[in-house]
């Protein structure tokens, strides 16, 4: 069998064992056949439904590492499917050296697991790889964005919209640890083309990135206290913790409140109303 072949092939048959609670969808009641149908895969994938049929019918070649990624993420491979997934798609798969920015299915099994609190997974580069129906509540969806509107330390140093508050000392210490992180990622991961350039492309688009980068800081960035402010249920304040993945480059971001406490309803209250808005 042909790359082309084995690609189509591969898409067809891993999206026929996945049936929809296991991707986090409703199962929408009776199926004419098993799995996930090509517009939940395409929509889990952020890519277009007509290109999913290309591939999958063998008319659309070579897609893009971001998108193989993708796919991989939405059919929920393992490491060893993800990288064969890669080979036959004509890209090599992620290697030491750079970011793996592969969700697991037991990662994905955790953030669907944690439905009552948001949890967002970054990659190393603080791109958000994934979130769950609660996070996307509070900090909004980035479902519907791409490449540099996802990394988390590119809309903060470029001004981007944030429902995150960051105030005086506050702000100017989360600037530094970011940077911190950033640059100890950067070390981890010498060869990874993605980091380099978004490194430099943020000392371009800002001074004060340039600066702080320029100081060489190198630190994993731990737990923090953040204040949002949303546009239905009003500012909250929430324990964010960082939790490492082992044997992975992702983290998973949780935010918490204290039980009975007025951010604890308002938390509560989000998980209703979720992405509707009243106004």
């Amino acid at each position: 069998m042909t790359s082309s072949g084995e690609l189509s092939a591969c898409l067809r048959t891993w999206r026929d064992r996945i049936g929809p609670e296991e991707a986090g969808l409703q199962s929408g009641g009776a199926r004419r056949a098993p799995g996930l149908r090509r517009e939940e895969v395409a929509a889990l994938a952020g890519v277009s439904v007509d290109y999913l049929t290309r591939l999958e019918q063998g008319r659309a070649t070579n897609p893009s590492p971001s998108v193989v990624a993708a796919l991989a993420r939405a059919l929920r491979l393992t490491d060893n499917e993800r990288d064969h997934l890669f080979r036959v798609a004509g890209q090599a798969p992620p290697q030491r050296g750079t970011i793996d920015r592969h969700v697991t299915p037991g990662v994905q099994r955790v953030l669907d697991r944690l439905a009552d609190v948001p949890v967002t997974v970054l990659d190393a580069s603080w791109t958000v790889v994934s979130q769950n129906a609660l996070a996307a509540a509070l900090l909004g969806d980035i479902s519907g964005l791409t490449g540099r509107d996802r990394n988390l330390v590119w809309r903060h140093f470029t001004a981007a919209p944030s429902r995150v508050t960051h105030e005086g000392e506050e702000r100017d210490r989360f600037a530094a640890e970011a940077v911190a992180d950033l640059h100890y990622a950067a070390g981890r991961y010498p060869d990874d083309v993605t980091l380099a350039k978004l490194v430099a492309d943020l000392r371009e688009a800002s001074p004060r990135f340039a600066a702080l980068w320029d100081q060489r800081p190198v630190a994993p960035r731990a737990a923090s206290r953040k204040t949002f402010e949303h546009p239905e249920v009003g500012r909250l304040t929430l324990d964010c913790d960082v939790l490492r993945v082992e044997g992975s480059d992702l983290r998973l971001v949780v935010y918490t409140a204290v039980p009975g406490s007025p951010d604890a309803a308002a938390l509560e209250l989000l998980g209703t109303i979720g992405l509707q808005t009243w106004s």
